[in-house]
């Protein structure tokens, strides 16, 4: 195998594709990234058996071929090289050459025979999405997945699409955020996708330019197309819990707020609170206001914003960390708070539509 290729395409495809690449396993080939060359392109591969990130550049391929090259170095390597071009050569024993100007080096490869074969996709259910709103909902929901929990499906983000929308629900057993969006699609599917999967997709997401990003889903796993990427995932098997029955129907307090303002009155109470400190934010809603209040072994804390309320004054603590990870996604102006008592699930939406429904539990102030 011998190629020439651009240093910057190759090393964005590299660090790209790297993020898949696992960094402890007993399989030494899944520390590498598979390499394919044929038809003057060159394909890279990075897989940890569950997610497969790959993409393709240009390149003039003299000898077609592939090898594994172990990801962490190959990648050090290349973006060190003082030249614009890199020429890649392997023998026949997986010994790999690299030159760039007045620099060689000599690794040892893996034969590509070591690599896990990848996933595919045998499906027809595609579904095209704006890659901004895409990226919008996956950060709108990400946060409230849960990173350590018994259920696997608390893990990992639904999506439903039926009914020419598509929707993103991720909770932890505190909190839920959902995000909708109008589709032009006929399809209807519902399927888990890991959290870790989603973080990686929303990155390549924030560096390409195409307007669509594809989703095509299979049985055990789905496939998302971003620009010159795709990236594969397993899906999380398992039946996601029935959100719709935890979300309340009916309130008792109504609040119009200010995000912006909000969110600064939320941070500055947060600046008596560490981590070893859990006391909640204490506020006092009556007579179109909201007073907040502090108090931890570090001393207090008081603040209050004006609101338009309808409906019952009413006491509640909340967990700071929770509040700011919805207000701070909310991606609008103004929100509505609903509450139904210093006890229950608290929901916050947009004041039009409904793009998007945070939900929180309180916590509970000592009498």
């Amino acid at each position: 195998m011998k190629f020439q290729c651009n240093r910057n395409k190759l090393t964005e495809a590299v660090t790209n594709v790297q993020r898949a690449v696992s960094s402890k396993t007993t399989m030494p080939a899944l520390e590498g990234i598979l390499i394919k060359c044929a038809n003057n392109k060159i394909e890279l591969y990075g897989y940890d058996l569950e997610i497969c990130i790959t993409t393709e550049i240009d390149a003039m391929v003299i000898e077609e071929g592939s090898t594994v090259i172990k990801a962490r170095l190959f990648s050090d390597i290349i973006r060190k090289m003082p030249e614009d071009n890199i020429t890649i050569e392997v023998d026949s024993k997986n010994i790999v050459y690299i030159n760039s100007g007045r620099v060689d080096y000599k690794l040892v490869g893996l034969p590509p025979e070591d690599y896990p074969e990848i996933p595919v996709i045998n499906s027809d259910d595609k579904i095209s999405v704006d890659k901004d709103i895409l990226g919008s909902m996956i950060r709108q929901t990400i946060y409230a997945v849960a990173e350590n929990d018994i259920k696997p499906t608390n893990k990992g983000t639904l999506f439903e699409i039926g009914n020419g929308t598509i929707k993103m629900i991720s909770l932890d057993g505190y909190r839920l955020a959902m995000r909708t969006e109008k589709i032009d699609c006929s399809i209807e599917k519902s399927f888990i996708v890991p959290g870790k999967s989603l973080v990686e997709i929303n990155r390549l997401i924030s560096d390409k330019s195409d307007e669509k990003t594809d989703i095509i889903s299979g049985t055990r796993h789905i496939m998302f197309e971003i620009g010159n990427y795709r990236v594969i995932s397993r899906l999380i098997e398992g039946e996601f819990i029935n959100y719709r029955g935890s979300i309340p129907k009916l309130h008792t307090t109504e609040l119009r707020i200010n995000t912006r303002i909000f969110t600064e009155t939320i941070e500055r109470m947060s600046l008596m609170l560490t981590d070893k400190m859990k006391s909640p934010i204490k506020c006092t809603i009556d007579n179109n206001e909201i007073k907040a209040t502090c108090n931890t072994p570090l001393g207090q804390a008081n603040d209050s914003l004006s609101v338009s309320m309808t409906g019952e004054p009413i006491e509640i603590g909340f967990n700071n960390k929770f509040l700011l990870d919805a207000l701070r996604y909310c991606e609008t102006d103004e929100i509505i708070m609903e509450l139904s008592g210093a006890t229950k699930a608290i929901v916050i939406k947009p004041t039009e539509g409904n793009s998007f429904l945070f939900m929180l539990m309180p916590m509970r102030l000592s009498k």
